[in-house]
């Protein structure tokens, strides 16, 4: 039986309007006696931008799932075209008096924690931001505020399911990962594929190569960019080139550039497949699901309905970890390719999730959480 590994530090989208933002409701209050309080929602997107396929669009889905489950709330949402924003959109938020301000992605960990000390009344939420490890720099402000809600992923457990099934569905014993930029939060994806693949060649006595990432060296391939789908087609063109038949991005958009690359190869009568990061790429990039093989997701969706909804409660603060016990983090359908990964290989991932829900497998990450 295998030992626990060492222990790390501990796109689901749908389909969104295009365009405009709902228009919160004009008034703050009841309008009536024992009527209930509206509740205003209002989130500042990164600069991937609201129709991302990635964060945003997954985070603005769950302010909307917010909405829907409670009348009294409306939601709305301002984009960053640019880092310069963010501080700029906050305050603007503030300015119209928003119930909870939520801001997406780690990038804004700096902005969201100034604008939470200046104003400790208002409540924020940060999409995949934990103070106390990899967002913020403590130099910069020693005091954590109370008033923020931190969501973060422990991605390392559902990627280490993906290493796991990469492994046992490669062909050419050569499967691969990148990133788009090196970060913390994408490290940590990278470090579970690896392992993964390292706990089914010790299991099955094979010897599958991961290319791109090493865990060892924490050091890998780059595109340097989440947003450069040309990058992400060259970077997989390059692995295909050296064998590799399952490839794993961690780069939100320039996934694409990889989905495009798989399907020119496979038109070229070659037989390589992919995973999708953060959501279900079956439904955020439905036109590349026929080479989904799953996807390694976080729980954006319902993680942003759960802050806005305990917001609009008064509750605010602290940290929501995502994981494989509270779905969270998750590998995603096969979709299409339910009937290519063998019922055996699917019967030995249910063995592992449980077992790393149990605390029996730990994957090992050099990322924290």
């Amino acid at each position: 039986m295998r030992q626990a590994f060492r222990a790390g530090a501990a796109l689901v989208a749908v389909a969104l309007l295009a365009a405009g933002c709902a228009k919160p409701s004009s008034s703050s209050n009841g309008t009536g006696a024992g009527a209930p309080a509206k509740f205003t929602g209002c989130m500042v997107t990164d600069t991937g931008g609201i129709n991302d396929k990635s964060f945003n669009q997954s985070s603005w889905a769950g302010m909307q799932a917010a909405a829907a489950t409670n009348p009294n709330i409306t939601v709305k949402y301002l984009p960053s075209t640019s880092t310069a924003d963010y501080a700029k959109n906050i305050s603007t938020f503030e300015a119209q008096k928003c119930g909870v301000i939520v801001t997406v992605g780690f990038a804004m960990g700096p902005a969201t924690q100034s604008a939470a000390l200046a104003d400790p009344s208002q409540k924020f939420a940060i999409v995949d931001c934990s103070y106390a490890s990899f967002c913020l720099s403590t130099s910069a402000h020693p005091k954590i505020a109370h008033n923020i809600t931190q969501l973060v992923y422990n991605t390392v457990q559902d990627a280490f399911l993906g290493g796991y099934l990469a492994a046992g569905m490669t062909k050419t014993g050569k499967v691969a990962t990148f990133g788009g930029m090196k970060f913390g939060t994408v490290t940590i994806y990278e470090d579970g594929f690896w392992d993964g693949v390292q706990y089914y060649n010790k299991q099955h006595h094979t010897h599958v190569q991961v290319l791109g990432w090493s865990y060892p060296s924490q050091n890998g391939t780059f595109a340097g960019s989440f947003t450069n789908v040309s990058a992400g087609q060259t970077i997989t063109n390059t692995f295909i080139t050296h064998g590799a038949d399952i490839i794993f991005p961690v780069a939100g958009l320039v996934g694409l550039g990889s989905a495009k690359a798989v399907q020119t190869a496979n038109a070229a009568g070659k037989h390589v497949g992919m995973f999708w990061v953060d959501t279900d790429g079956c439904v955020s990039a439905a036109t590349y699901c026929p080479y989904f093989v799953t996807s390694v997701e976080k729980g954006l969706t319902i993680s942003v309905k759960t802050a806005v909804l305990n917001a609009a409660k008064g509750h605010i603060g602290g940290s929501y970890v995502g994981t494989l016990a509270n779905g969270g983090a998750v590998l995603g359908p096969f979709h299409d390719w339910a009937s290519k990964v063998p019922s055996s290989l699917q019967a030995e991932l249910k063995t592992l999730e449980q077992q790393i829900i149990s605390g029996k497998i730990v994957p090992a990450t050099k990322s924290p959480v």
